[in-house]
């Protein structure tokens, strides 16, 4: 007899439908033994799901067919099959096939990993599955409790949760009903997160301040230049709390690549905040950009819709930080495999922090530096051109002084600069919308879109002339100063572009010439 049951797989971060084929055929002989395999190219983790099926259907008290040939293929059998989540969909053939269960299970998708209990164990990339099997027309959705949160973000599907495999035969028999999952859209995002960095913790540093609500507000990269304790690393925690609340698609998206790279919290339905990835410098161009045997999300996907901080920048292997280039330009990585290949999200702020020199002092007229100008020259050039050019607003933040740290006068809180950057944010979405562009910020305008929106005055035209003659700048310079422009604008509540916009941009933007020239 051979049955069919369905469920999904995960290849990078996009699923992809399943059929769990089950042919069982009893053996008769005094001397006949039993035969089990899995066929559809699995891997190791799904091969070993014969014990791990064995034992759950003996421990939930059902009967295992001994004296049978099992063959399961999971189709299409062209596709790698990897991970555990297939375990419950075989039992639910081979069961099906025994005749042990008597119910239609057409409309049904059956995602999650078995112990020997018959209980069962969440698993990774759920939200992709369950949007590959809604796509595919199975709307009964059977998922572990530890993924029910998550499964139950798809509209459009019945989503249940168990925790063993005797509830869910419970439910599909009628003696016991699940209760189904329910995503409460509207409510999830009514109320927003404290930061736990709030920038009126931070002391002195305005011009700094006014750089991060500027990349907040048009989501441009940013890098801070400055000796040790100055405020650098603190500055760039606070940007979550400043960058407006996550869009539900948005949420949806992060979610999904938390979700597969296995570091979604267990209940968790979707991110309510944007994500800040802090990698420590010792990490490999992997764990970056991404990609093993099966290819999972690195550190530029995780950061999706949100930020990616890189301390100490110089520290990084130069290697590893020229896998940024291509991610920051083109908003995705594709990673190639000898079994496929897999393309990840990868808009992201990349926010960098470094000292000037090896001992910090370089620059600093409160202490002397220590390092030698070849030395000095060493340190900033494990920094490529190519990749400053990449980060439109570059700060100097300097040693704060007795009276900065004093200092009792008030400083603005992350909830009222958030409040501009959220305004400015919709300026700029609207404006682009009234367009017939869909952009999010002004860092993601094109360059055909900067032509289009970004017009300076007659003023603001001369400034930038005189600055890409004297300051030597590339295309791409031209082109990330007018956007940061544009930002500066958006925040005054103007639509034109002026000169003081330019100025304060190009300021923004020319302190690589005096350390990487």
């Amino acid at each position: 007899m051979v049955t069919t049951v369905y469920t999904a797989g995960v290849e990078g971060v996009i699923g992809f439908p399943v059929s769990v084929e089950c042919a069982l055929h009893e053996i008769t002989g005094d001397n006949s033994t039993g035969f089990f395999d899995v066929v559809g190219l699995p891997d190791n983790a799904v091969k070993e799901a014969k014990d791990r099926v064995r034992n759950a259907i003996l421990s939930s008290g059902l009967t295992f067919p001994v004296n049978a040939r099992i063959t399961v293929n999971l189709a299409p059998a062209d596709r790698k099959k990897a991970g555990s989540s297939y375990d419950l969909a075989i039992l639910m053939a081979i069961l099906t096939a025994d005749s042990q269960l008597n119910m239609p299970l057409d409309g049904c998708c059956f995602i999650g990993e078995l112990s020997l209990s018959g209980a069962l164990r969440g698993v990774h990339g759920v939200l992709s599955m369950v949007t590959a099997a809604k796509d595919a027309g199975r709307k009964v959705i059977f998922v572990p409790e530890e993924n029910r949160a998550e499964a139950s973000v798809v509209e459009g599907t019945d989503v249940y949760g168990a925790d063993s495999v005797e509830k869910i035969i419970g439910h599909l028999s009628g003696r016991a009903p699940l209760e189904k999952a329910v995503f409460d859209r509207e409510n999830y995002f009514s109320s927003v997160e404290k930061a736990a960095n709030d920038l009126s913790d931070v002391k002195g540093q305005r011009i700094a301040k006014r750089a991060l609500e500027i990349a907040a507000a048009g989501g441009h990269n940013l890098l801070f230049i400055g000796p040790p304790g100055t405020g650098k690393s603190m500055l760039a925690k606070c940007l979550p709390g400043i960058l407006p609340p996550m869009t539900f698609n948005e949420a949806l998206e992060s979610t999904t690549i938390h979700s597969c790279a296995g570091i979604l919290p267990p209940g968790t339905a979707l991110l309510s905040h944007r994500p800040f990835r802090s990698p420590h410098h010792t990490m490999s161009q992997v764990a970056l950009a991404g990609g093993g045997a099966v290819p999972k999300p690195g550190e530029v996907s995780l950061a999706h819709n949100g930020v990616l901080f890189l301390d100490e920048l110089p520290e990084f292997p130069k290697q590893v930080t020229e896998i940024l280039r291509q991610p920051m330009e083109d908003g995705q990585i594709t990673i190639t495999r000898a079994m496929g290949r897999c393309t990840f999200p990868t808009k992201f702020m990349l926010v960098c922090a470094m000292n000037p020199c090896r001992c910090g002092n370089y620059g600093n007229p409160l202490k002397k530096c220590t390092c030698r100008p070849d030395d000095i020259k060493k340190y900033m050039s494990r920094i490529s051109g190519p990749l400053i050019d990449r980060i439109d607003i570059q700060v100097e933040v300097p040693a704060l002084s007795f009276d900065d740290l004093s200092s009792k006068e008030r400083c603005e809180t992350s909830a009222e600069v958030r409040a501009r950057v959220a305004a400015a944010r919709k300026r700029a979405e609207k404006r682009c919308a009234d367009g017939g562009d869909g952009v999010s910020s002004n860092a993601a305008l094109t360059p055909a879109q900067v032509r289009k929106y970004c017009l300076p005055d007659e003023a603001g035209q001369t400034l930038l002339r005189a600055a890409f003659e004297n300051l030597g700048l590339s295309a791409r310079g031209h082109d990330r100063i007018l956007r940061v422009a544009r930002t500066i604008a958006d925040l005054d509540g103007s639509e034109k572009i002026s000169a003081p916009h330019i100025a304060e941009a190009i300021r923004l933007r020319s302190l690589d010439r005096k350390y990487w020239q």
